[in-house]
């Protein structure tokens, strides 16, 4: 905490830099009035934050840095392990998943092609066959 005792200039004989004219303390608790208000205006907030590090003490500040140190470097770590986890699994699925794919579409299209191909063959011996039992007699026969 801060103590702050009025010092009576005459007594000092003026050798002080920081000496005013003025003799009356309530002259100068009106100067020191008017610069902090003049003073608050033009503060930033981060000049606010920048002066709070005179407050915390240095052992504290310290932990305080070496915490976040720590927490920013776990988290590129994690970050850097979790995209390499990624960029496996995705050259994986391109690598294996997509031709795999690729090639089970190609047999679905001849297994489709070979129906296709049976069914035609069926629909052309019902043609020329008519009247065996358990299959259709096309119209006008």
């Amino acid at each position: 905490m801060v103590k702050v005792e009025i010092i009576d200039e005459k007594e000092d004989g003026n050798n002080s830099p920081y000496s005013s004219g003025a003799s009356s303390a309530s002259a100068s608790t009106d100067s020191l009035s008017s610069v902090e208000s003049d003073a608050s205006a033009d503060e930033t907030l981060v000049e606010r934050l920048a002066a709070l590090v005179d407050i915390v003490p240095p052992t504290t500040r310290h932990t305080i840095a070496s915490r976040v140190s720590k927490t920013a470097s776990l988290t590129k770590r994690a970050g850097k392990v979790f995209g390499n986890f990624v960029w496996v699994i995705t050259t994986s699925a391109l690598l294996v998943a997509l031709p795999l794919a690729l090639a089970l579409e190609d047999e679905a299209k001849v297994t489709q092609t070979e129906k296709e191909m049976l069914e035609q063959q069926n629909g052309a011996n019902q043609m020329l066959a008519p009247g065996q039992p358990g299959q259709l007699v096309p119209p006008g026969f």
